[in-house]
């Protein structure tokens, strides 16, 4: 589910549907410093919307999102509280 290399996880998430993509991206999160940078993979339009919603909703930087291949997105934020609200 993530992979390691240039300070850049990934965590993969094709074939989830909302709510799933945010809350395993929130934990995945909730794990990682400060600072961290990562990248996640989603293949369905209303995750690719909803999921930078909500991490922006939770404090988080969403640095990018856009969409890579066919119905795959591409989204990297990087953490920046620890806020559990």
């Amino acid at each position: 589910m993530s992979s390691h290399g240039n300070n850049l996880e990934t965590l993969d998430l094709r074939g989830q549907q909302c709510p799933y993509p945010f809350v395993h991206t929130r934990l995945f999160l909730e794990d990682m410093p400060l600072g961290s940078m990562l990248r996640i993979i989603v293949d369905n339009k209303n995750s690719s919307v909803n999921v930078p919603k909500s991490l922006d909703a939770w404090g988080q930087q969403v640095c990018q999102v856009q969409q890579c291949d066919g119905d795959l997105w591409e989204i990297i934020v990087r953490k920046k509280t620890n806020e559990q609200s």
